[in-house]
């Protein structure tokens, strides 16, 4: 399946070439979600909101009152889930939240500390919101998780945490920062290798710019998540 996106940044709808530095930027809201509407989900994500930067929630609630969006950017807490949730968003969509960093006794150098999974994290979001509303992502650099808009690059490896995360979620997103925004297609390899890794369904992203790369993905159960092609005029709805 395709899953269009819709990234938010200063009240408009962009695109970021490796979440770094803009290429596209749009202020046809209607124009979009009039084509967006014929798809069963869209992706909606608040750049402001997950780089620390503000918050596009008016933006938000506008787009999940008129598309069947799952949302992410800056969710860091169960009560931050609860109100993307409150705004009508189908689903939620949390990252680096889900890492914790874990200082081994008697040391407290940056550099002696560890990142984790925070796997009772993930329970507790489960126990409240139930496991169908709640979309983990997992977001690689070199084939390590990066956290905190991809600027730190962690020991983790996706498909550990994937493993560790499953029983908490209905979905992983992963997306591979390597390939993200540059329209050179993503490594099969890869994905092909998390899809048997996990029994949750897999949502990628990360350079898709060619209706049979959808088509691939999908034969091997594995939906796309389409943003660069789609606003370039790349990759035809």
């Amino acid at each position: 399946m395709l899953i269009p996106s819709i990234d938010l940044m200063g009240g408009k709808i962009v695109q970021l070439v490796q979440g770094q530095k803009k290429a596209l930027e749009f202020e046809n809201f209607s124009e979009w979600v009039e084509r967006f509407s014929r798809y069963p989900l869209v992706q909606l994500v608040d750049l402001d909101a997950a780089k620390g930067e503000g918050s596009n929630r008016k933006l938000v609630a506008e787009f999940c009152g008129k598309l069947p969006c799952q949302v992410g950017g800056g969710i860091r807490s169960a009560d931050d889930a609860q109100a993307v949730l409150d705004c009508g968003a189908k689903k939620v969509i949390i990252g680096s939240s889900l890492i914790k960093t874990l200082k081994p006794a008697g040391k407290d150098s940056a550099e002696d500390s560890e990142d984790a999974v925070d796997v009772a994290f993930a329970r507790g979001l489960c126990e409240r919101f139930g496991i169908d509303r709640l979309v983990f992502a997992v977001d690689a650099r070199g084939g390590r998780v990066a956290i905190h808009g991809w600027k730190t690059i962690t020991r983790i490896e996706p498909a550990a945490m994937m493993q560790q995360l499953g029983p908490f979620c209905c979905a992983f997103l992963y997306t591979h920062i390597d390939t993200e925004g540059l329209l050179q297609g993503i490594p099969m390899d890869v994905i092909r290798d998390l899809r048997q890794k996990t029994s949750r369904r897999l949502i990628a992203a990360g350079g898709i710019h060619r209706t049979e790369e959808v088509e691939e993905l999908d034969k091997i159960g594995v939906d796309a998540v389409v943003g660069m092609a789609i606003y370039s005029g790349l990759l035809k709805i």
